[in-house]
């Protein structure tokens, strides 16, 4: 191939990545299979090594391309990015209504109302429709530069759709700011959380604070694994060459919307335009029906003046515009005494500050116990035992405590103190890193890899449904084994024998049979589990899937992770490292040694290096409730078998919901979004023909 015809080439593969980029990640309407897309990407890939001064910056496989760095640089704002004023009453949006009608007497106000995205705030700049820097709000004058990490998130145009034959303006802004949020999506908040669960980190208190922190990062290869999104909103500044042609200036919030579309960003789900003070409160009501089914968090509404001449006529104070206001939706919330605090060892040895409180109902569950997170955030809020505390579900999902009532204190009240010592095995605690990962400073971790908590949590994950599904092996039974010193690490639990556990407290002989026979019955569980099973960090079950499918046996991985893993779906650098880290570790070796001696399956069955995508490829099935006959693991090998994806939470995205008995909030949810639902007569009919 020559230069010329690998340029012509290149152009025309990156103008067709930006393409399914924007109808995946923008309209949520997928053209291609991943596979398909994958391939694509490989060609682009191989192009660009074969003939490097073919790299642009817009260029798709540019979205990862940055290194670490050391800190920040400053990024001056070409307008100043303001906060808004707030309110939770009715009264005072009435109120900030007729203010602003007292500021343009005998003017028809428009309003506006938009969904007050939970993330963080950004500034993108634009230069003649190419994407150039991006930085956090900072001051409102001056933020942080991440464009490395901004360049991460897919839905993020890195040149504007003017430049690909869209028809608007035909010459683009020389320059062009846009204001937005950055966001983290539910379901992926909830998987992060789950996989950092499970590889014993700390797990995030809220999308918000998880996106906060991601974009924090110095490294955009860790920002690049985090599930962020993006919604653009706001005009920052706009400037033409002189001379263009069609130089377009929008007039009007919906005009900026709609034009912000057509460049290719994504932008708000759902508007509503309001003209009184009541139609603001019903839009207000109305957004808050909708917003549980948006993939991302809301906690509240936006209201702005539609028309920009009038918003430039009411103006702003030093802070805030007066042509605008946040409403917010009160979080439920509840208070409680903090009765003491306990400190939890995770299986990673990190070190978990959990408060004991009175029981009080919070959305619909008793909470007795809530995260503290850390022994930073603890100093941060001044909890101290004896508080009367307010806890909320942050993120809808994990109890925490987010605050005190300071007014409620007595003077009796004392502080924590953070122990220097692993409460289970008294081995010092250090915040150091862990497998060669830096914590950042926050997390104190138990240094000893025999702690008996570690050893526990080890188990624990190992047994555990979604590993090898050993039956039995939960909580109560693993601390006794350990306690009694029976087993160290998790090949010790094949050399059991039906002896060892009938001689446990409150184990009988049938009981201790069972349990044998699900540990021998776990050998010859497939890699996939197994890997997981081991608890490499950062190696979820989607992960260890992912590897299963590329290695035939645990032997192959072991000597691919010594030369690199490449060219594997879903295992980037970061994961990479990881696994490359445990496996040469000898310690770790010796216990894959064991493994094997105890009859373990080294096998994948997943193993298909050619394998055809299979009828259900690039379709997400979500599975609820209880099917009459098969299992939720026999449904999610069946659609996966078949190149389909089977997620845990119901999202736009999604093709098919699969609903049995007692199937709750995600049914609910999947016929507010209109979903396909299918019980398990439907599914089954749906797999035949996939197969056919």
């Amino acid at each position: 191939m020559t230069l010329a015809d690998a340029q012509r080439r290149h152009a025309s593969l990156a103008a067709e990545i930006r393409g399914h980029d924007y109808a995946y990640y923008v309209l949520a309407q997928p053209q291609i299979a991943d596979r398909d897309y994958d391939r694509l990407y490989r060609e682009l890939s191989d192009l660009e090594r074969e003939h490097p001064t073919l790299i642009t910056p817009d260029s798709p496989t540019q979205r990862v391309g940055g290194q670490p760095v050391s800190e920040f640089k400053p990024f001056t704002h070409a307008v100043p990015m303001m906060s808004l004023d707030n309110t939770y009453s009715q009264a005072e949006l009435r109120e900030f209504v007729n203010r602003t009608q007292r500021l343009l007497p005998d003017q028809s106000l428009r309003w506006v109302v938009e969904p007050k995205v939970d993330g963080l705030a950004i500034n993108l700049r634009y230069e003649n429709g190419f994407f150039t820097a991006g930085a956090t709000r900072g001051d409102g004058t001056t933020g942080d530069d991440i464009t490395a990490n901004l360049k991460t998130i897919r839905s993020l145009p890195l040149r504007l759709a003017s430049l690909e034959k869209v028809t608007i303006a035909a010459s683009p802004p020389q320059l062009l700011e846009v204001r937005g949020e950055v966001y983290m999506t539910r379901a992926g908040f909830e998987k992060l959380n789950r996989d950092r669960q499970e590889n014993g980190d700390e797990v995030f208190a809220n999308p918000r604070n998880a996106a906060a922190g991601s974009l924090k990062q110095l490294d955009p290869r860790i920002v690049a694994t985090r599930p962020l999104d993006i919604v653009l909103y706001g005009l920052g500044g706009i400037r033409y060459a002189e001379g263009a042609r069609e130089a377009f200036q929008p007039a009007s919030q919906a005009e900026l919307l709609a034009w912000l579309k057509k460049l290719g960003f994504k932008t708000p789900e759902r508007t509503w335009f309001c003209h009184t003070p009541e139609e603001l409160v019903a839009a207000i009501a109305e957004l808050d029906q909708w917003r549980g089914s948006f993939g991302y968090e809301t906690d509240g509404a936006v209201v702005k003046l539609d028309a920009f001449a009038l918003r430039q006529q009411a103006g702003a104070t030093a802070k805030a515009p007066r042509w605008a206001i946040a409403y917010k939706y009160a979080a439920e919330q509840a208070r409680t005494r903090l009765r003491q605090i306990t400190v939890q060892v995770g299986r990673t040895g990190a070190l978990t500050p959990v408060a004991e409180l009175d029981p009080v109902l919070l959305a619909g569950s008793t909470i007795s116990r809530a995260t503290l997170h850390n022994e930073d955030e603890l100093r941060r809020k001044d909890i101290r035992l004896g508080d009367l505390v307010i806890i909320e579900k942050a993120g809808e999902v994990i109890p925490a405590v987010v605050g005190v009532e300071w007014e409620a204190r007595t003077g009796c009240e004392r502080c924590f103190e953070f122990p220097k010592q692993c409460p289970e095995c008294q081995s010092p605690v250090s915040r150091t890193s862990v497998a060669g990962e830096e914590t950042g400073g926050v997390v104190w971790r138990c240094s000893n890899l025999d702690c008996p908590a570690q050893i526990r949590g080890r188990l624990e994950h190992w047994c555990s449904r979604g590993a090898m599904d050993i039956e039995g092996g939960g909580e109560v039974l693993v601390a006794q084994l350990v306690k009694q010193g029976l087993v160290k690490d998790v090949s010790g639990l094949y050399r059991l024998n039906v002896f060892d556990v009938a001689n446990l407290e409150r184990m009988g002989g049938k009981s201790a049979q069972n349990f044998i026979d699900a540990v021998a019955a776990s050998k010859g569980r497939d890699l996939w589990r197994l890997l997981f099973g081991l608890g490499i960090l950062h190696v979820g079950a989607g992960v260890a899937k992912a590897l299963a499918k590329r290695f035939a046996s645990l032997d192959d991985l072991v000597d691919a992770s010594r030369t690199g893993l490449d060219n594997v779906p879903e295992v980037g650098p970061i994961i990479a490292s990881s696994v490359a880290r445990w496996f040469a570790e000898p310690r770790n070796l010796e216990l894959i040694q064991c493994l094997r001696q105890a009859g373990l399956n080294f096998q994948s069955s997943l193993y298909k290096p050619e394998a055809a995508q299979g009828g259900l490829a690039g379709k997400t099935f979500v599975l609820t409730g209880t099917l009459p006959t098969l299992k939720r693991e026999e449904a999610s090998a069946r659609i996966e078998a078949l190149g389909g994806k089977v997620s845990g939470s119901v999202s736009k995205k999604t093709d098919y919901v699969v609903a049995g008995e007692e199937a709750g909030s995600k049914l609910a949810k999947a016929q507010a979004l209109g979903l396909a639902i299918l019980d398990e007569n439907q599914f089954l009919e749906l797999l035949k023909s996939a197969r056919g």
